[in-house]
Protein backbone atom coordinates (compact mmCIF):
# COMPACT_ATOMS: atom_id res chain seq x y z
CA UNK A 1 0.00 0.00 0.00
CA UNK A 2 1.22 3.49 -0.77
CA UNK A 3 2.43 5.47 2.20
CA UNK A 4 0.26 8.43 3.17
CA UNK A 5 1.02 11.81 1.67
CA UNK A 6 2.85 14.00 4.13
CA UNK A 7 1.86 17.61 4.74
CA UNK A 8 3.53 20.37 6.67
CA UNK A 9 1.09 23.08 7.72
CA UNK A 10 2.45 26.39 8.99
CA UNK A 11 0.31 29.10 10.59
CA UNK A 12 0.67 31.29 13.67
CA UNK A 13 -3.05 30.86 14.42
CA UNK A 14 -3.57 27.77 16.61
CA UNK A 15 -7.24 27.41 15.62
CA UNK A 16 -6.30 27.25 11.95
CA UNK A 17 -3.51 24.75 12.66
CA UNK A 18 -5.79 22.43 14.62
CA UNK A 19 -8.61 22.71 12.05
CA UNK A 20 -6.24 21.86 9.19
CA UNK A 21 -4.60 19.10 11.22
CA UNK A 22 -7.95 17.44 12.02
CA UNK A 23 -9.26 17.85 8.46
CA UNK A 24 -6.24 16.43 6.62
CA UNK A 25 -5.62 13.77 9.26
CA UNK A 26 -9.21 12.53 8.84
CA UNK A 27 -8.53 12.15 5.09
CA UNK A 28 -5.52 9.93 5.73
CA UNK A 29 -2.72 12.46 5.32
CA UNK A 30 0.26 12.38 7.64
CA UNK A 31 0.29 15.90 9.07
CA UNK A 32 2.89 17.93 10.95
CA UNK A 33 2.26 21.50 12.04
CA UNK A 34 4.49 24.47 12.82
CA UNK A 35 3.53 27.81 14.34
CA UNK A 36 6.04 29.83 12.32
CA UNK A 37 8.61 29.62 9.54
CA UNK A 38 11.49 28.93 11.93
CA UNK A 39 9.83 25.82 13.38
CA UNK A 40 8.87 24.73 9.84
CA UNK A 41 12.49 24.97 8.65
CA UNK A 42 13.65 22.86 11.60
CA UNK A 43 11.10 20.18 10.67
CA UNK A 44 12.17 20.30 7.02
CA UNK A 45 15.86 20.01 7.91
CA UNK A 46 15.11 16.78 9.76
CA UNK A 47 15.49 14.43 6.79
CA UNK A 48 13.20 11.85 8.41
CA UNK A 49 10.36 14.27 7.77
CA UNK A 50 10.14 14.32 4.03
CA UNK A 51 7.03 16.24 2.99
CA UNK A 52 4.99 16.12 -0.21
CA UNK A 53 3.37 19.51 0.27
CA UNK A 54 3.75 22.60 2.43
CA UNK A 55 0.77 24.78 3.27
CA UNK A 56 1.83 28.07 4.82
CA UNK A 57 0.32 31.29 6.02
CA UNK A 58 2.15 34.34 4.68
CA UNK A 59 2.10 36.77 7.58
CA UNK A 60 3.80 35.23 10.63
CA UNK A 61 6.40 36.10 13.28
CA UNK A 62 10.09 35.09 13.02
CA UNK A 63 10.24 33.96 9.39
CA UNK A 64 7.31 35.05 7.25
CA UNK A 65 5.61 32.70 4.84
CA UNK A 66 7.22 34.55 1.93
CA UNK A 67 10.66 34.08 3.49
CA UNK A 68 9.88 30.42 4.17
CA UNK A 69 8.75 29.84 0.57
CA UNK A 70 11.93 31.44 -0.81
CA UNK A 71 14.18 29.27 1.37
CA UNK A 72 12.20 26.08 0.74
CA UNK A 73 12.14 26.54 -3.03
CA UNK A 74 15.95 26.88 -3.03
CA UNK A 75 16.64 23.94 -0.71
CA UNK A 76 13.76 21.61 -1.62
CA UNK A 77 12.79 22.52 -5.21
CA UNK A 78 10.43 19.52 -5.58
CA UNK A 79 8.31 20.39 -2.54
CA UNK A 80 4.90 21.71 -3.59
CA UNK A 81 3.82 24.88 -1.76
CA UNK A 82 0.40 26.38 -1.14
CA UNK A 83 0.31 29.82 0.45
CA UNK A 84 -2.64 31.33 2.34
CA UNK A 85 -3.23 34.92 3.28
CA UNK A 86 -5.93 37.01 4.89
CA UNK A 87 -4.19 40.26 4.00
CA UNK A 88 -5.34 41.05 0.48
CA UNK A 89 -3.36 41.01 -2.74
CA UNK A 90 0.06 42.27 -1.65
CA UNK A 91 1.21 39.16 0.27
CA UNK A 92 -0.39 37.05 -2.45
CA UNK A 93 1.72 38.79 -5.07
CA UNK A 94 4.80 38.25 -2.90
CA UNK A 95 3.98 34.55 -2.54
CA UNK A 96 3.72 34.18 -6.31
CA UNK A 97 7.02 36.00 -6.65
CA UNK A 98 8.55 33.62 -4.10
CA UNK A 99 7.31 30.77 -6.35
CA UNK A 100 4.45 29.34 -4.30
CA UNK A 101 2.62 26.80 -6.45
CA UNK A 102 -0.75 28.24 -5.49
CA UNK A 103 -2.17 31.06 -3.31
CA UNK A 104 -5.48 30.93 -1.43
CA UNK A 105 -7.12 33.90 0.24
CA UNK A 106 -8.61 33.41 3.71
CA UNK A 107 -11.12 32.36 4.72
CA UNK A 108 -10.25 29.21 2.79
CA UNK A 109 -12.41 26.28 1.78
CA UNK A 110 -10.66 23.17 3.14
CA UNK A 111 -12.06 20.97 0.36
CA UNK A 112 -10.66 23.33 -2.30
CA UNK A 113 -7.28 23.26 -0.60
CA UNK A 114 -7.39 19.46 -0.39
CA UNK A 115 -8.21 19.25 -4.11
CA UNK A 116 -5.23 21.49 -4.88
CA UNK A 117 -2.93 19.52 -2.53
CA UNK A 118 -3.91 16.26 -4.18
CA UNK A 119 -3.46 17.75 -7.67
CA UNK A 120 0.01 19.15 -6.82
CA UNK A 121 1.16 15.88 -5.23
CA UNK A 122 -0.07 13.95 -8.28
CA UNK A 123 1.92 16.33 -10.57
CA UNK A 124 4.97 15.85 -8.40
CA UNK A 125 4.63 12.04 -8.43
CA UNK A 126 4.02 11.97 -12.20
CA UNK A 127 7.34 13.78 -12.72
CA UNK A 128 9.33 11.23 -10.70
Amino acid sequence: MASPNKLLIVDDNEDILSTFYEFFNSLGYEVKTAEDGLVALKLLKDKLNFFDCLITDLVMPNISGVGLISIVKKEYPDLKIIAMTGYGDHPGALASEAKADFVFFKPVDLFKIENKVSELIKQKNDKQ
